[in-house]
């Protein structure tokens, strides 16, 4: 039986609503649900939103705070909050809050499965991921409904969710599985300018046919708080007299909204209050600026106001501090800022805003309306039938526009759009479609879709708003494409394309780039086309090893592709055997970041191509000669194997090309066995493994390389008496950290931390038999200070205690000369401001960091080794972000501790101002050479 309700819910980066509609009422209507959440303490109450804040209390607020609600369980004891309460709460301890979970869930630079928020949260706080935090918005919706309805359970009723138009497919996909961790079923999504425009149809059903004309253009400006989405939807004839919709183009996803205003007024009021203040100031700094930006834009007859700031203790700002606004700062900053005036022919700018204080990526320019001139160009012709513009019809002008989004509850914004758009066409600015709630339009209109999808309503055509391509290699090595779905495609609906075969790897890695474009929106499917970067956005390239039967050995199959546009709206593609029955879904790879994937496909390493088949050749030969042993011959010296690989390649093994060095990889994988010879076997098998396969990224399908290198971690050292064995060891695993997952990286660092506690405990005694696999000895202890060092994965608890250890063992002094270099090396590595692969939310505090510092220059006393001065650098580097920079003081010291060592301007320069590393601190930050085209910040 269908469904007695259809709900929809508008996830929002700023709030939450739902609506639905009772289908058992014959004159039905959309109905408004108010969420019963906490307002305060023990204290719930309805409110027509819920905030898209989470919050997790500390121990000592628990007793304090009452967080249960009407539906929780008797014996249970909530540990977190969302909603008003939350939000409140949250504003006065930011490291304990998540905000913003919708833009972290469209964030391609970051695994967005993993568990990150709070991006500078402290460390007793529960990290969630943006998948997990947004469940938690559905998981509290869904309870308020079964609460309100125990009848008819929110996961038996029809459910619309709402996505911003321009989310990546990544972004879609994880939207549907935060869905269905909340225990709501499979929703199906609609994008938000479509279900804003809905709201407004449902409004005016009666007479809306009669307020537009064929040939009109609608323009949704769609601006929240965390992004800004613009569609176009033009208004066709359906005969008898009656219109219809059609959406025929999106804009692309910006990271731009309420959120930019805020740190953009906060960083004025900043400048005004006279330097640049701490973190915890910050934060109240920015939550009055906030408070201040509503206030203001909401009243145009304010001339001024006064902004108090909470103090928050001796290090910030003094207790509470007054700042004036006026009216006419807020126009500059903000009305001017962020809508300014612009020709219509001028394009975004590509410089960064430098307001990245929430690690988001933001849009570089501010200038919503440049970006909008920029969506009106890019669409001057969406959607025009031959012979359908009318006569005088300016082709870049809507006729209307549809305001959407917490930004346009501003009257003074929403005039503001309007007189930039007038400058553009004479003055003739588009008239205004009435949304007399933004807050509930998007809500509103999901469930009104829902009725659509049953037949009743009027649907907006349109379909897909993105064409979709897959990268095939070329003979030319040109990057080409094929397109696999044209935009306009509905859901449930996909396209076979049988005319077109391809040849496919089975049984090892292969990697499938994937793009998605709103611009080319013509493109026939299975039409080859180069790829064009400035249309086409990569996506999450698939990386995967398609498995069939129960043979090992890499085979190649002729396969035909299938896409389809899912009925919840998300992507499938599956490679079907061209003359068999096999059949492969291709999954996209969510946990990639989109950042890494395109330096992994584009990357100059990845570009150097490889040497012809005969060298090649040669060199394997040579590998598998001085590894596999034959009764016909002797295995070649291992001692000589690196010297006899430069001579075949007539190159140097630093300018190797890192697909050479991949291909050498493979060879060495398959002569594995042959490292049990003896130990200079296996010396020079860990050494050369390491050695092609650093740093564990950078090249198509790395992960899957490090995970097959993995699998001999459990098999441990054939040789383990031999100190330069065990070094090699775990010089191995250093070398592919960056590779290695965070669970590899703890099950490495466990078992050698316990071992290094104990030992400083006993005082340097060796606490280990001949037979272990660690013994101390002085070359390996300091190459596993090395390796632990670089193990950026780790969690924070553990990086603590491995920096307090290295400090320990610096501070020893001469009794610990030996492994001194290894020591610093880690410190340096656990405590940088700015890792070389690892994410931000791992860092160490910024005041550890500082802590550690000044300890540093106490041991180290006024003769700085060039060891000692690059770990202070990478302790107290700046960054310009306030959470992650030591304060001005430490850093202040640093740099004359190191101006009096001697050290040089570049290095104190990184300290002052910040910058990129030269070429020799690059390779102090790594512990070697890099592959030539790779670097690192």
């Amino acid at each position: 039986m269908p469904a007695r309700y259809l709900v929809g819910i508008d996830l929002g980066t700023t709030n939450c609503a739902l609506a639905y509609v009772d289908s058992a009422d014959r004159a039905w209507g959309v109905c408004d649900f108010p969420i019963q959440q906490l307002v305060a303490p023990n204290t719930v109450e309805r409110r027509d939103g819920l905030p898209s804040v989470h919050y997790e209390p500390a121990v000592e607020e628990m007793d304090s705070l009452a967080l249960s609600l009407p539906w929780t369980a008797p014996d249970a004891s909530p540990a977190f909050a969302v909603g008003l309460l939350a939000g409140e709460r949250g504003s006065s301890a930011p490291h304990r809050t998540i905000t913003s979970m919708k833009s972290w869930l469209s964030h391609s630079g970051v695994d967005r499965t993993a568990a990150l928020l709070p991006w500078h949260g402290t460390s007793d706080v529960s990290r969630l991921s943006p998948v997990e935090a947004s469940a938690r918005l559905l998981d509290h919706l869904r309870s308020a409904w079964d609460h309100a309805f125990p009848e008819h359970p929110l996961s038996q009723q029809e459910l619309i969710l709402t996505v911003p138009a321009g989310f990546d497919e990544v972004a879609r996909e994880l939207t549907v599985q935060a869905a269905i961790l909340a225990g709501v079923g499979h929703a199906i999504l609609v994008e938000e300018p479509q279900a804003a425009f809905y709201a407004w149809i449902n409004a005016h059903r009666d007479d809306w046919h009669s307020r537009v004309s064929p040939g009109d253009r609608i323009l949704i400006c769609d601006v929240g708080g965390g992004t800004s989405d613009f569609s176009l939807i033009r208004v066709k004839p359906a005969g008898d007299g009656k219109v219809m919709f059609h959406r025929v183009a999106v804009g692309e996803h910006l990271i731009l909204g309420g959120d930019n205003l805020d740190l953009a007024l906060a960083h004025h009021l900043e400048s005004k209050l006279g330097g640049e203040l701490d973190p915890r100031a910050w934060g109240a700094l920015l939550r009055s600026a906030r408070r201040a930006k509503e206030t203001m834009l909401a009243d145009e007859s304010l001339a001024s106001m006064t902004v108090n700031i909470a103090g928050g203790g001796s290090g910030l700002i003094g207790g509470s501090r007054q700042v004036e606004l006026s009216a006419a700062e807020v126009e500059g900053v903000l009305v001017e800022g962020f809508l300014p005036a612009c020709a219509i022919d001028e394009s975004p700018s590509a410089r960064r805003s430098g307001f990245q204080e929430f690690g988001l990526p933001y849009a570089p320019d501010p200038g919503i309306t440049r970006y909008l001139a920029a969506f009106l160009r890019a669409h001057r012709d969406a959607g025009i039938d031959p012979g359908e513009r009318r006569s005088g019809q300016d082709p870049l002008r809507p006729e209307w526009i549809l305001f959407n989004g917490g930004l346009f509850e501003s009257p003074r914004l929403r005039k503001r759009l309007l007189e930039v758009m007038g400058g553009w066409f004479g003055g003739a600015a588009p008239r205004v479609l009435d949304n007399d709630r933004l807050d509930l339009a998007v809500a509103r209109g999901a469930a009104y879709y829902a009725m659509v999808r049953r037949g009743l309503g009027t649907r907006i055509a349109g379909g897909s708003a993105h064409s979709y391509y897959v990268g095939i290699e070329s003979a030319d090595s040109t990057a080409r494409a094929v397109c696999l779905l044209p935009a306009g495609i509905e859901e449930g609906h996909g396209v076979d394309l049988l005319d077109r075969q391809f040849t496919l790897r089975i049984r090892e890695p292969v990697e499938f780039p994937l793009y998605q474009s709103s611009l080319r929106t013509t493109d026939a499917p299975g039409a080859v086309l180069a790829v064009d970067p400035l249309a086409m956005t990569a996506l999450p390239p698939i990386r995967t090893v398609l498995q069939s039967g129960r043979k090992s050995a890499a085979d190649t199959v002729t396969v035909t592709l299938h896409v389809r546009r899912t009925e919840i709206g998300t992507l499938e593609l599956w490679c079907a055997e061209a003359v068999g029955s096999r059949r492969w879904k291709l999954q996209f790879d969510v946990r990639s970041p989109v950042g890494r994937s395109l330096a992994d496909a584009t990357s100059p390493g990845a570009s150097q191509g490889t040497l012809d088949e005969q060298t090649v050749a040669r060199g394997t030969a040579l590998i598998r000669a001085t590894f596999m042993r034959s009764a016909d011959r002797k295995t070649e010296s291992p001692q000589s194997l690196m010297g006899s690989l430069e001579r075949v390649s007539q190159i140097a093994r630093a300018d190797w090309p890192a697909t050479l060095m991949r291909t050498f990889w493979e060879t060495l994988m398959e002569v594995e066995p042959g490292r049990a010879i003896c130990d200079a076997h296996e010396i020079r098998w860990l050494n050369l493994t390491g050695y092609c396969l650093r740093p564990g990224y950078g090249l198509a399908v790395d992960d899957w390389r490090v995970g097959q290198t993995w699998k001999l971690f459990a098999q441990r050292l054939r040789h383990p008496r031999n100190e330069q064995s065990r070094a090699e060891w775990w010089i191995l695993w250093r070398r592919l950290a960056g590779g290695l997952t965070q669970g590899q990286q703890q099950t490495l660092a466990e078992p050698l931390l316990a071992e290094w506690r104990t030992w400083l405990r006993k005082s340097g005694q060796n606490v280990r038999g001949r037979d272990s696999t660690f013994q101390f000895g002085n070359h390996e202890s300091t190459e596993v200070w090395r390796l632990l060092g670089s193990l950026e994965l780790l969690d924070v608890t553990t990086k603590l205690e491995l920096g307090g250890m290295a400090l320990e063992l610096i501070g020893r002094g001469t009794k610990m000369r030996a492994i001194r270099a290894g020591a610093l090396f880690a410190l340096g590595r656990l405590g940088a401001r700015t890792p070389v692969y690892g994410p931000l939310n791992a860092l160490v505090p910024r005041d550890t960091a500082g802590e550690w510092a000044i300890e540093l220059m106490r041991i180290s006393g006024p003769a700085s080794t060039p060891e000692t001065a690059f770990t202070l650098m990478q302790l107290t580097r700046r960054t310009h972000d306030r959470h992650r920079d030591v304060d001005d003081p430490t850093r202040a010291a640093a740099i004359e501790h190191l101006q009096g060592a001697g050290a040089s301007e570049h290095l104190i320069s990184l300290i002052s101002s910040g910058g990129e590393l030269a070429a020799v601190e690059q390779r102090a930050a790594f512990g070697e050479s890099l592959p030539r085209g790779l670097r690192i910040e």
